[in-house]
């Protein structure tokens, strides 16, 4: 008896590998192992990057916020502690987002920590 292989799924398989690494650079987007091993690589690369994004994020918003409050006198980690222990209940994101993009409303709570 012959050996009976499924060439539609097999097929499709591949297909679906080689329809995600479109656009890659020479043999990585057209033969199939070569194909096979890069979209590998890049879902492990997607899957750790998505950790490293929350980490370079908040890098970004402590340095803006330390940009707005040095204008205002203040050093990030003062400006910090004086956030914590006045009782203000705004993350790093919504700080840096008004120092960037709402100077007046920044140095308000500014003022309100001096």
């Amino acid at each position: 008896m012959p050996r009976s292989v499924n060439v539609v799924a097999a097929r499709n398989k591949r297909r679906k590998v080689l329809k995600q690494t479109k656009g890659y650079f020479g043999a990585r987007s057209k033969v199939w192992t070569v194909a096979k091993n890069a979209y590998e690589k890049g879902l492990t690369y997607a899957y750790r990057d998505r950790k490293n994004k929350k980490r370079t994020f908040r890098g970004l918003w402590i340095q803006r916020i330390n940009a707005g409050a040095r204008l205002h006198g203040l050093s990030y980690s003062q400006f910090m502690g004086k956030i914590h222990a006045n009782n203000i209940d705004l993350n790093r994101k919504v700080l840096a987002d008004l120092a960037m993009n709402h100077p007046k409303a920044f140095e308000a709570i500014c003022k309100k920590l001096k």
